[in-house]
């Protein structure tokens, strides 16, 4: 009798497993569905079918950027236009992981939680999709990299619509080549890292101003180089003595190597993480990579050189975008959003509004007083450039980001060419283009 007992609780508990795991099932795949039919392994889309009958991607503007006609998938007419939108739409073939066309394509194609793909063409909910992306921008955009690996991201910070996302190599989706080019499977902008140089001066700032009340106050000599721990930290130039202001706008690795030395290897750590360098954005359900800042064994040196931003610093081009938008925005942002209607949320708190107000000023400064307003044309804007090191014999990655804070253009940027050598000559023209024609977007006239 024991043993038939037990047996039957054995059974009732395996019954009851069975019940509990299929339920889940049935509930995952209700919420999931879109999910589910999107996954490498299904046969229908892997083949090449769903796409030849999938809705319209548009972009803000309603220019088609892909289409289903004559049973083929199409896209837009302009070389530029497909290249620069590639990451963003994807191809045929779904090889852009991050891409529309790969994670949306049960929605495009008309998949149905009840039917899956088995209605009729005609009975199918197309899913037409509409991006924030201004095609001509991105274009554009892209013909300015001539040839250079990189990336290029342009978002409103109040309302997280992006306009201009680019990234480099690309290829062509309507002729997809036999050889793609090394890396252009990866969305730059969204999903690799890079060595900041000295636009991580921008976080050593906000470190020491929130570190230091007296930090707008306090001097630094520069001479060229200056010992810390042992070992020589370098400058291009010997700037003799400055403010904060102005070492932020001259650039001077002397006195952002003595910033980071004063706020701290926790202050700089905690600081870095709060602005968001370490962790994932959520961008249209995009997560972007991951940023590397570690002073926490750092010798002396070492932290010094990672006030610069050329210790083990690593940022993405959509990450120092979102900052920039926060510093502009008075310490807090909306999050990007390429998909139009599709929002990301906020970045929540990432500085004071005193700390985001002071740098504001500094970032502003460095455009008026040293790169010139000329830069940006009618446009208010603050940024920072950087030319990082990346060793192996490699001319450095080249980098500006900034924002502007024209109340009817306000725009976050990030630029960042690989091996493009200083961050004004190689980046600056860039980000100058897709700010300016950004903004004309919005309606600007400048």
């Amino acid at each position: 009798m024991k043993r038939i007992m037990s047996r039957s609780i054995i059974s009732l508990v395996l019954a009851l497993s069975f019940l509990a795991g299929l339920g889940l099932l049935c509930y995952r795949y209700i919420v999931d569905h879109d999910l589910w039919a999107s996954q490498t392994y299904n046969q229908y889309l892997s083949s090449g079918k769903g796409l030849s009958e999938a809705g319209t991607i548009y972009d803000r503007n309603k220019t088609a950027l892909a289409y289903s006609e004559g049973g083929q998938r199409l896209y837009h007419d302009d070389y530029n236009v497909r290249l620069g939108t590639l990451h963003a739409v994807g191809d045929s073939s779904y090889n852009i992981a991050t891409a529309l066309q790969t994670r949306y394509r049960a929605q495009l194609v008309g998949h149905s939680s009840i039917f899956g793909y088995g209605l009729p063409e005609s009975l199918r909910s197309k899913g037409n999709m509409r991006l924030t992306l201004d095609a001509d921008v991105c274009g554009k955009v892209y013909e300015a990299f001539g040839g250079y690996k990189g990336a290029c991201f342009v978002y409103n910070y109040k309302t997280g619509d992006v306009l201009c996302m680019v990234s480099a190599p690309s290829y062509d989706p309507q002729n997809e080549p036999e050889t793609i080019p090394e890396g252009a499977y990866l969305n730059n902008a969204t999903s690799s890292t890079y060595s900041p140089g000295s636009i991580y001066k921008i976080v050593t700032a906000i470190a020491l101003l929130e570190s230091n009340p007296d930090a707008e106050n306090l001097t630094f000599t520069c001479e060229g180089k200056k010992e810390f721990d042992g070992d020589d930290v370098t400058c291009l130039e010997e700037h003799g003595t400055l403010s904060l202001r102005d070492a932020f706008s001259y650039s001077c690795n002397i006195a952002f190597a003595e910033g980071a030395t004063l706020a701290g290897a926790d202050k700089m750590q905690k600081t870095s993480e709060k602005l968001g360098v370490t962790k994932s954005f959520n961008i249209s359900g995009i997560k972007t990579a991951q940023g590397h800042f570690d002073v926490k064994n750092a010798n002396g040196n070492e932290l010094a050189w990672s006030g610069v931003g050329q210790y083990t610093d690593m940022v993405n081009p959509a990450q120092m975008a979102i900052l920039c938008g926060a510093i502009a925005n008075g310490g807090e942002a909306k999050l990007p959003t390429y998909i139009d209607n599709v929002y990301s949320g906020s970045t929540g708190r990432l500085m004071s509004a005193d700390t985001a107000q002071r740098m504001q000023e500094f970032m502003r400064y460095t455009v008026s007083d040293h790169y010139g307003d000329t830069m940006f044309g009618g446009l208010t804007v603050g940024a920072k450039t950087g030319t990082a090191e990346v060793g192996e014999g490699k001319e450095p990655n080249a980098w500006m980001v900034g924002y502007s804070t024209d109340e009817d253009y306000p725009l976050a940027f990030a630029v960042v060419v690989e091996e493009g050598g200083y961050g004004f000559y190689s980046a600056g023209p860039i980000a100058r283009l897709a700010m300016i024609e950004s903004a004309r977007s919005l309606g600007y006239e400048g």
